[in-house]
């Protein structure tokens, strides 16, 4: 009686530690597609800073009232040029006489010129006025849409985070040792030159002439995050590692504002702030296409940090312990105190091996994520982009010179249109004697609207045809979703909840797998399949809400195919398989999966691995089932249940084979471990 008594309490125990595990996973998923998709799913000018010169205009007065600027007034057009040149304007305006000019500073932000740029072209046509269009700090042919900045965040955030977590774990615990802070910032250093030579020498996403300008920035924005993720350590102990994850990625990720800090929802931008991912993209654009002008704040906000962090590690690694040895030393003077006990050496040699091991195999991650991402996204160039002809044109084979398109020859233009609303084509140029009409699908992809738009209207006026460009969407956008983003932001808490929910498991269990481990699995991914599709559709009116019910089963299979792959992997490799599920889904899946741009501006390696990993058919699927009735999905879904059914069996057969020995894992260190993000615009 007295065995099965404590069976059953072992039991009951054991089912609290399995719903708490799950119920954090469910909260940091629900945080974190919160935060993403609510930073970034309307990016439109808030409060833009914008210089005007000279008379009153009514173009800026119309442009205006319809878009947030924050004006400022400049002398003369030189006043105006020379603060965009110093990046403290996303534009200006400058009217003279009979004709206008418009200023544009790409490197600023590309997204904000592709909003600001049109509008004002188009209200000066409406009221007759000319204008000249001029570019300050355009963007390198390497940057073409300004993506190396938040791409380079990626690496120095997470190397810095990482960094922290792995000699927390390595030390036994030890956050605030002596030794910690100076550890860190040679990490620091060591993975600000990786990054800065694959980056740059190596990928070539900046010019070599930006390598000793930008080494001292990566060593600051590295430093400050693991400084300060171990001071936090040091502070409230395992939880801070959790706290950390929170705190600088799921938090203050999405605000860091790579695509234009005044972009961002302006609590957003205010909340970002206060965290480094922020200061350390203004930082990094700044020194890359600014001369480092206007960086103070930055400066200060990370060096805060990073003082901070070595303040706080230096107080409990150092100063208290000493304080503690001076009363002991007192208490052995006095006679009558008894004896304090004798403190046992740790073993130094085995301590730093294991921490060089952490070391090494951080280094190894930052890396990957700085090589994996800025490989596949830093130029983004159409490969055998699927267009749509009808009838002949010289436009077509003008603007094939300047874009790889593979075309498709259609009898009108309602097949044109069929073809599109099947998520076949991305565009389609239709041409009845001189008259030319390019439409575009900006459901289909962010890029390729503007990217077709720009080369038919310079073919179109190489060849001296007139040309109309015209928007299609079978599905409108959602109105909180005008570029087709929300599809690929709420993909990665559906990923990162699929491999935490196995890796939690493991934890508290000290299991890779178990008798029930697969229906625990598959009912975490039923309910948080619901809690993301809840966030986005109707919290957040990401996607419409007629797709609500068609969406649940998707998200919830996105989330299972990934528990299950990586419960297979645990049960494989123990806790190495949670490393193993982040490099196969993240540093592989998420750059190789497409994502709002389209797989045909991917790089050839990353559009040819794409179909076999999970990331890719999760993404399609979502995307494809929201805004293309359903077209498409076929081998999206068969992959998908394949990876389910395959990874379902060989669990099984291993829980039947292989003996399961105990995987002793700390709970938070495990949550830590499977935070890293692979999205931080």
């Amino acid at each position: 009686m007295a065995k099965q008594a404590a069976a059953a309490v072992d039991r009951r125990s054991t089912a609290v530690k399995i719903g708490f595990a799950l119920g954090l996973v469910l909260f940091a998923q629900a945080l974190l597609a919160l935060c993403l998709v609510s930073a970034q799913q309307l990016l439109v000018p808030r409060n833009m800073p914008f210089g005007v010169a000279g008379p009153p205009s009514p173009v800026v007065a119309e442009v205006a009232s319809r878009v947030g600027l924050n004006l400022t007034s400049y002398p003369n057009s030189s006043a105006v040029t020379d603060a965009a040149d110093r990046g403290e304007l996303y534009g200006g305006y400058v009217s003279d006489g009979s004709a206008d000019t418009l200023i544009v500073v790409p490197a600023k932000s590309f997204f904000a010129q592709t909003e600001l740029e049109p509008a004002f072209l188009a209200a000066a046509h409406e009221l007759g006025r000319q204008v000249t269009v001029q570019t300050v700090k355009p963007l390198a042919s390497t940057d073409p849409v300004g993506a190396v900045t938040s791409l380079l965040l990626l690496p120095l955030l997470i190397g810095g985070y990482l960094a922290a977590v792995l000699v927390y774990k390595a030390a036994h615990g030890t956050a605030a040792a002596p030794w910690r802070a100076a550890i860190l910032a040679g990490y620091a250093l060591v993975g600000a030159v990786l990054t800065d030579l694959i980056a740059g020498l190596g990928i070539g996403a900046y010019s070599s002439s930006h390598f000793w300008p930008l080494l001292p920035c990566f060593w600051l924005i590295t430093s400050a995050v693991a400084l300060a993720a171990a001071a936090l350590q040091a502070l409230v102990g395992r939880m801070g590692t959790l706290l950390v994850a929170v705190l600088f990625i799921v938090i203050g990720g999405p605000p860091a504002g790579g695509l234009g800090t005044y972009l961002l929802p302006v609590y957003w931008r205010n909340i970002g702030v206060i965290f480094p991912p922020q200061s350390a993209v203004t930082l990094i654009n700044h020194v890359l296409y600014f001369g480092g002008s206007d960086i103070t704040t930055p400066l200060v906000v990370l060096f805060l940090y990073a003082l901070a962090g070595t303040a706080v590690i230096g107080w409990y690694g150092r100063i208290r312990p000493a304080r503690a040895a001076a009363r002991t030393a007192g208490q052995e003077a006095d006679t009558t105190a008894p004896p304090a006990p004798a403190a046992t050496p740790p073993n130094r040699r085995r301590a730093l091996i294991g921490i060089l091991v952490a070391l090494g195999v951080c280094a190894v991650m930052q890396c990957l994520f700085a090589t994996n991402y800025m490989s596949a996204s830093h130029a983004p160039k159409a490969t055998n982009l699927p267009f749509g002809a009808v009838g002949t044109s010289p436009v077509l084979a003008a603007a094939e010179k300047n874009i790889s398109l593979k075309v498709t020859r259609y009898p009108n233009e309602a097949a044109a249109k069929t073809a599109m609303d099947q998520a076949r084509i991305f565009g389609a140029l239709i041409s009845s004697g001189s008259s030319n009409t390019l439409i575009v699908v900006p459901s289909m992809s962010d890029l390729a609207p503007l990217d077709l738009a720009v080369r038919f209207e310079d073919a179109a006026k190489a060849t001296g045809q007139t040309l109309k460009v015209q928007q299609y969407a079978p599905t409108p956008l959602a109105a909180k979703d005008p570029f087709g983003l929300v599809q690929g932001l709420m993909l990665i808490p559906l990923l990162i909840g699929g491999y935490m929910s196995s890796t939690l498991l493991m934890a508290v269990t000290g299991r890779a797998a178990g008798r029930w481990r697969a229906a625990q699995l598959a009912g975490f991914a039923v309910v948080s399949g619901l809690v993301v599709d809840l966030i986005v559709c109707y919290w957040l009116q990401g996607f419409p809400s007629s797709k609500f019910w068609i969406t649940w089963p998707i998200c919830t299979l996105i989330v299972a195919v990934v528990a299950a792959v990586a419960a297979v992997l645990q049960k494989l490799l123990g806790p190495v398989g949670t490393l193993v599920t982040i490099i196969v889904v993240l540093l592989f899946g998420n750059p190789s999966a497409g994502g709002a741009t389209g797989v045909p501006y991917l790089p050839a390696f990353w559009r040819d691995i794409g179909p076999y990993l999970p990331p890719r058919n999760g993404y399609i699927l979502l995307h494809h089932t929201i805004y293309f009735d359903g077209h498409g999905t076929g081998q999206a879904l068969t992959t998908l249940l394949i990876y389910l059914g395959v990874a379902a069996a060989v669990l099984i057969v291993l829980d039947l084979r292989r003996p399961e020995a105990a995987v002793p894992v700390d709970a938070t260190e495990a949550a830590a471990m499977a935070v890293p993000i692979g999205a931080t615009p």
